[in-house]
């Protein structure tokens, strides 16, 4: 398998990671559709460090980290994918057969798995990105990536560039359209490049100077702070979680316009809503969480075809080794938008 099997057990709050060996851990659990894959690179997300801080439950102990890209090494029988093949894989595993996976909405199965958000068992302990190697059951999405699209940008596109993928696919083609984005984080600069690419035109906000100028390089036209919002738009984009942006993206619409809130994933105050205005100005409001398996190949589709054109790899700090996964934490907090671990060094 080239190498020990090695991951990061994250105890719970407060509590330091713990780098364990275990070369028995990917034996005995690869059955049939089941694939192994050995982590290249994996990026901490925003929701690690909310993790990590308390901010959100998770069961312990745990392999956190949902961002990845790897190489197959092994396979069970019945897969799609072979030894070699580079791939990146859904943040959810889902059953395929209870009524909300054939209803379309795999992302929320009632027998739902997420990579990065399990307990370590004797069933499935490779569940998370911060490891040598992952186990892939049966029900996870897994994606081809082209050879020449950098690790850094491949990663992302388990949790950031597929959620984005699903926000545009909540609304019409935004050709033409005026769109505003409220949040410039990965997300939201992943949109703008998303929108831009399709032909809108773009307005990102966010109160950090930096992630304006940012967003301006990812296909932004315009760029405000949040006391100076548009009205008059004809989609809004609402990735940052701050209940002022989501009621700024509701009051920016123009009749018949299209609000998509995928920030908030954290418990929040609630924000006010007007039927009258919501009926009479025919609005559609959508809420996007997580993704459905064609979002994640549209994610290495659009990554694959504008990486050149988009400055996704400098979102990207530096590669940190497992054993230095305390130290990558830390450095996440930083002005670059995601953090990198290699854990095969």
């Amino acid at each position: 398998m080239g190498g020990d099997v090695r991951y990061a057990r994250w105890d719970g709050v407060g509590r330091p990671f713990q780098l364990v060996t275990d070369p028995d851990s990917a034996h005995g659990e690869l059955g049939d559709g089941a694939v192994l894959v050995a982590v290249e690179l994996a990026t901490v997300c925003g929701s690690d460090l909310h993790t990590v801080a308390g901010h959100r439950p998770a069961p312990t102990p745990t392999i956190l980290g949902h961002e990845q890209v790897g190489r197959v090494v092994a396979t069970g029988a019945g897969t799609s994918v072979r030894p070699g093949d580079r791939v990146v894989w859904s943040v959810t595993v889902s059953c395929g057969q209870c009524a909300r996976c054939t209803r379309g909405l795999e992302q929320k199965c009632l027998r739902l798995r997420k990579f990065g958000h399990e307990p370590i068992t004797a069933a499935w302990t490779l569940s998370g990105g911060f490891a040598t190697h992952a186990v892939l059951p049966p029900g996870t999405t897994i994606v081809p990536v082209p050879d020449d699209l950098p690790d850094a940008v491949a990663a992302p596109a388990s949790c950031a560039t597929a959620t984005v993928a699903a926000v545009l696919d909540a609304v019409p083609p935004v050709a033409g359209r005026r769109v505003l984005i409220t949040g410039a984080g990965l997300l939201g600069v992943t949109a703008a490049a998303f929108a831009a690419s399709a032909g809108a035109e773009v307005t990102v906000c966010d109160p950090d100077p930096a992630r304006r100028l940012l967003a301006g390089r990812f296909g932004a036209a315009h760029t405000v702070t949040p006391d100076a919002l548009p009205t008059g738009v004809d989609v809004a984009f609402e990735l940052s979680g701050s209940a002022a942006a989501v009621a700024g993206c509701l009051a920016a619409l123009d009749v018949g316009g299209h609000a998509v809130l995928a920030g908030s994933v954290s418990p929040g105050p609630s924000v006010p809503l007007d039927p009258e205005r919501l009926v009479r100005h025919l609005l559609t409001v959508t809420g996007v969480h997580n993704y459905r398996p064609h979002h994640l190949t549209r994610a290495v589709e659009f990554l694959a075809g504008h990486h050149h054109r988009f400055p996704f790899a400098d979102l990207v700090g530096d590669q940190h080794a497992l054993a230095d996964i305390e130290q990558a934490f830390k450095a996440a907090h930083a002005p670059v938008l995601r953090q990198a671990l290699n854990p095969q060094h």
